[in-house]
């Protein structure tokens, strides 16, 4: 079995950014010691050194490997520069077991909007072009709207020629953010799972920080979602060769909220 956990958006240096949760899913992570843990972004609220040196104070507590791309408010006061000192490259390719992960940056400098673009797709098909039983792409931002969360200018402006591109390329699961409304999507053999902010209150409705966990074994991709200080659900499970569902669990619709990007 391979193990994935998910955590996105904590926001370091917001008003609303609870170090108690954070300790706490540092705990948990610790606890659960997944093979890898991927955080698709928004780690500090305006992108500044400190904020980025705060959230790297907690990141050096997690004992697995963790992976990283930015979001749009780390790109923030040309943010994104920190990211690389600090955190690592915008761009990654990782194999983890039989699972090949790869993380792109979709945030631009100052703007909410995101974007891949069509210079990176290259790039992305020869990530992909490797012998893998499962393939992970990793963003910021959201590949398909999300209900809940308001209208849909938060996809990336590319969100169909990069769907189009991921397909083609044999990508099981997405995994993003930047809304803190926690979803997953399914599309043809393609699972777009969104995860909500793992350790602040600036929430929508009635969701709660959370975090997914993915194992995937054999033929089979599990993705759970879990809350700080307990309480989980399954929010997928399927079959990667026929994309299969064998089980889905769904939480009451969410209430339009305050505007959380």
């Amino acid at each position: 079995m391979v193990t994935i956990a998910h955590i996105s958006d904590p926001h370091v240096g917001s008003p609303y950014f609870v170090p108690n949760l954070m300790n706490r899913v540092i705990v948990e992570l610790n606890e659960l010691a997944p093979d890898v843990v991927i955080c698709s972004g928004d780690l500090t609220n305006e992108g500044y050194r400190q904020e980025y040196k705060n959230w790297v104070a907690y990141a050096d507590r997690v004992q697995a490997p963790m992976h990283t791309v930015p979001g749009n408010h780390d790109a923030r006061n040309v943010g994104y520069l920190h990211f690389e000192e600090l955190i690592g490259p915008r761009h990654w390719a990782i194999d983890v077991g039989d699972v090949r992960i790869v993380g792109v940056d979709s945030s631009e400098p100052d703007l909410n909007e995101g974007q891949i673009g069509r210079e990176r797709y290259p790039w992305i098909r020869e990530q992909f072009a490797v012998p893998a039983a499962l393939k992970v792409f990793v963003l910021h931002h959201h590949l398909i709207p999300v209900p809940g969360t308001g209208r849909e200018r938060s996809t990336v402006a590319d969100a169909g020629d990069l769907l189009e591109e991921l397909i083609a390329a044999g990508v099981n699961i997405v995994l993003s953010g930047h809304k803190h409304v926690p979803y997953v999507w399914r599309l043809e053999s393609l699972y777009v799972a969104n995860a909500g902010t793992v350790s602040s209150l600036r929430l929508r409705g009635y969701t709660r920080p959370c975090y997914n966990v993915l194992e995937f074994e054999g033929d089979e991709v599990k993705i759970t979602r879990r809350f700080p200080f307990g309480g989980e659900s399954v929010i997928a499970h399927f079959s990667i060769s026929t994309g299969e569902q064998h089980y889905r669990t769904f939480e009451p619709p969410v209430q339009q909220g305050a505007h959380a990007d």
